[in-house]
């Protein structure tokens, strides 16, 4: 097992030294080797011997570029999945550094359409032992609200309506109230999402202790220099909201069978229920909140039976076969 390296408090760790302490961390050989390649040449590209707290959103994602803009998509992926591991871990253990921008997105491989998970390996997965409630309760979650995974990892306790079984999320795309910059959340037209049994019996065992603040957090506190949104910090226990790059990290890492980044993506979740609900397109629509058919209507697959009692109206004299 890898010797965990010991960083010493402050603003002023180097890039090297964190990239170290963080691939130190990891106990598969196999995660470290792949993981090694992506966090190492980033952090050469970018200046081993800088504070990693001097470096900027940007500097990473152009390092990203210029390392494997033009490689194939899945190498993209898995070197970009790596410097965002190291930098989550960076961010959950409180050292001050910046993060990979949005504009550096995870590619879908061409040709080839977001898998849908059958619903045994979804139930499989949150069942298994080794899981932190955390994120079984984030991947019932997702699955029985065929939500967006930011809208999620949004939500606060406030926002819950535990009885109902449903809550309140900022949806991508959320029409604004008003024109000012700075807005905050409640500035934004709300939209509701509705879960089941799976998550009900989940959340009320995650939450237990605290009445405030995100749902879903880290396992350690924010760092004394890190500046963190007050909405986004669990007034009862400190601890910080999981970010979408935890989170995927999370998933990956019980889900990867070929090595780091070969996963399951935290989109599948909302894929898989949409597929599975077998819904008319009109139900499908305000499950996902998707506000043009031709965005749902690939989840819109009637069965052969339904099909068949569908023509059967059109028999003679409109009898049914």
């Amino acid at each position: 097992m890898p010797t965990v390296i010991q960083l010493p408090a402050g603003k002023t760790l180097t890039v090297r030294a964190t990239a170290d302490a963080f691939l130190g961390s990891l106990r598969n050989r196999n995660t470290v080797r792949s993981y090694g390649v992506g966090v190492g040449k980033t952090a050469e590209q970018i200046g081993e011997a800088r504070p990693l707290g001097s470096v900027a959103d940007d500097e990473i994602g152009e390092a990203l570029e210029l390392l494997w803009g033009a490689a194939a998509v899945n190498t993209w992926n898995v070197r970009r999945a790596a410097v965002l591991s190291w930098l989550g871990w960076c961010a959950e253990y409180g050292y001050d550094g910046p993060t990979v921008p949005a504009w550096t997105k995870r590619l879908a491989v061409p040709d080839s359409e977001t898998p849908s998970r059958s619903k045994m390996a979804v139930d499989r997965l949150t069942g298994r032992r080794e899981v932190h409630l955390r994120e079984k309760t984030l991947w019932r979650m997702l699955y029985e609200t065929a939500a967006r995974t930011e809208e999620v990892l949004g939500v606060n306790i406030e926002d819950l309506d535990l009885g109902g079984r449903r809550c309140s999320v900022k949806a991508k795309g959320a029409r604004s109230k008003a024109r000012r910059r700075g807005q905050a959340r409640e500035d934004f037209v709300l939209e509701t999402v509705y879960w089941d049994a799976g998550t009900a019996r989940l959340l009320p065992r995650l939450l237990r202790g605290r009445s405030r603040g995100p749902v879903f957090v880290t396992h350690r506190r924010p760092g004394p220099g890190k500046v963190v949104n007050p909405r986004d910090v669990c007034p009862d226990t400190g601890l910080a909201r999981l970010s979408y790059g935890q989170a995927r990290a999370l998933l990956d890492e019980h889900t990867a069978v070929r090595g780091p980044g070969t996963g399951w993506d935290l989109h599948e979740y909302r894929h898989s229920a949409l597929t599975h609900l077998g819904a008319s397109l009109l139900m499908l629509m305000a499950k996902s909140r998707h506000k043009k058919p031709e965005n749902v209507r690939r989840y819109f697959k009637p069965s052969a039976e339904a099909i068949a009692e569908l023509t059967s109206l059109l028999a003679p004299g409109g009898s049914r076969g």
